[in-house]
Parts: structure tokens; sequence; C-alpha cells
């Protein structure tokens, strides 16, 4: 390494949940900081790196809201097609989840949150990725899963946009023992699951600190590609946008349970289905109990989270 590395002095910082920062880089310091990290065996934080502009994204852990998500959107979909739909197991088995952290398309490395594979023998297909942002620049997550879209070819892709209000940042409470940290938090934890009661997308609030703000709004998108000649670092527009929490509250209930477009052919390869019938029925995996519960536990272990010491 040179002597100074702008890049491998960020990484080294400590970094707050769904963190993601751009700094300049050429590929050849990627790939030195790249390799520290992997000797290191650290999952966070994650490095990637965008070829078409000579930038290392450094990614910090996802937040327990973001995690949940993630996975719920994905748990979501497998359920609506393997016990819905009616496929035989032989199909059904085909139908797994990838979690990757590192895919490369010529110089650009990136991650996902998610996506959803079909495996047919040695042949794998990706067929729909699924990006969650908490307080992400919405310029960011357009980008992660347009990349995802047009040059990983999914078929389809999802977004979920998360906007938390702004609150004060304050220093974790100065806890005299785990035993004392632990009994706090776990407290502290039935106090926001009732608060949630009234105020179901927040704020948690404990002794006059905001630990986790108010929902300001969550979108939900699909992106696809119009057609094949996208080049990969295209930018895409979403097809469909729904928002489900306005101003802490929820709004999504017109929004339809298929999101006016998921298809099983989304899910599973044409050449695997029987017909064109069978491809263009609707995956209707979008429903509010699902959703709501997920959210607010995600809610309650971030904001927990948040109160507990940043131990090494």
């Amino acid at each position: 390494m040179p002597e100074h590395s702008d890049l491998l002095e960020i990484v080294r910082r400590p970094l707050s949940p769904d963190v993601r920062l751009e700094v300049p880089a050429s590929r050849a310091e990627y790939e030195r900081v790249q390799d520290i990290l992997e000797n290191e065996e650290s999952r966070y934080p994650q490095l990637w790196f965008d070829g078409t502009r000579n930038i290392a994204i450094v990614v910090g852990p996802p937040s327990a809201l973001h995690a949940a998500m993630a996975g719920a959107l994905m748990g979501a979909i497998i359920h609506e097609v393997k016990v819905n739909l009616g496929l035989s197991s032989e199909i059904s088995r085909g139908f797994t989840l990838s979690t990757e952290t590192g895919n490369s398309r010529g110089l650009t490395v990136r991650g996902w949150d998610g996506a959803l594979v079909f495996a047919d023998g040695n042949r794998e297909t990706l067929m729909i990725a699924v990006e969650v942002g908490v307080s992400q620049a919405y310029e960011s997550l357009r980008a992660a899963i347009s990349w995802s879209v047009c040059a990983l070819r999914c078929r389809l892709g999802i977004a979920m946009c998360i906007r938390e209000r702004s609150r004060r940042l304050t220093p974790v409470p100065d806890y005299s023992s785990i035993q004392e940290e632990n009994a706090a938090v776990a407290v502290a934890e039935e106090d926001f699951r009732r608060q949630l009661i009234e105020r179901p997308y927040g704020p948690l609030v404990r002794d006059g600190i905001t630990w986790f703000g108010r929902i300001n709004q969550v979108i939900i998108e699909t992106y696809r590609v119009p057609d094949e000649d996208y080049p990969p670092e295209t930018i895409l527009s979403p097809s469909r946008s729904f928002t489900i929490v306005d101003d802490g509250n929820f709004v999504g209930g017109d929004v339809p349970p298929d999101l006016q477009e998921v298809m099983l052919g989304d899910c599973i390869p044409d050449y695997v289905l029987s017909g064109e019938a069978m491809v263009a029925t609707p995956v209707n995996f979008f429903r509010r109990d699902w959703f709501d519960s997920r959210f607010q536990s995600g809610m309650v272990k971030t904001a927990v989270n948040r109160m507990r010491s940043r131990r090494k």
C-alpha cells in the first residue's frame, strides 16, 4: 500500500449501520484494500467498486430494520410461489435465495440485499433482485437496483425506500456492566412495543431521548428493462411506484398485492413453466400483515441496538 490511502483510512473508521460512503479510488487501490479486508475475514465494512466512475463504495452493516425488510420481501415472494400457486415439488425445489456480497461485471463490483435464483440442474438464472434503502439517497438506491437489472440481467428489481425522520444524535448510556445494559435494553424493548400500539411507525422515545424517529415515508418500486439493448451502467426509472407509509401513517391499503406486474414468470424461467397463462400468473405477495409485523419488529430492534454500548 502507499504510505497514505484515503480509502484504507475510511474503512478503518467505525461505521454506523446503513452508512454508504463513496471514495474516489483507482481499481488498483480498491483491490489492495479489498485484499486487506478479505485477509482479516471481517464481514463489514464491505467494499464495492463503481468502474464507470472510479469510485469505491464503503458499506456499513445493515440496521435491523434494513435486514428485516429485505428478508421479508424475499420470504413473502417465496411463500406465495411455493405455497399458493400449486407448483410441483420438483419446480419448487429449484427456487432459492442468494445473498452474495460481491458480484462483478467488468470493472464494477457491487453487492445486493438479496436475489431470487432459479436452479435447474447446473444452470442458475437470476430472477428477482431486492434492495432496501434506509435513509439512503434515492439516486444511490436506484443505481443499486438498476445495476442488478441491467448488468446482472435480473428479470425484475424490487426496491423499498424507507425514510426515518431526522433525530438528535445522543451518546450511548454509560452502563456499569453488561448485566445492567441487558436489563435496561430489555425494559426499553417492552416499552417500545407498547408505544407502537399508538404510534405504529414511531417515534420510539424513552426518558426524553428518541431512539427511533417517526417514519416519514416507505415506498416500494419495481424496475425492469423495456428491451435488451440497455447498457449495464443504465440508471432505470421505476416501472411502478407505490407509497406504503406517509408521515407516520399506513396509506398502502390500495396497493395491489402483485404491485400490478409481479408474475410467476419473474420468479421461474419461462421454459420451465407450462405456457403463457402460467407465466402471467400474478404473484400476490404484498400484504399488510407481514409488512407491519416485520417492519415494527425491525424498528424496535434498531432502536434497542442504538442503546447498546459500542464494545469491541
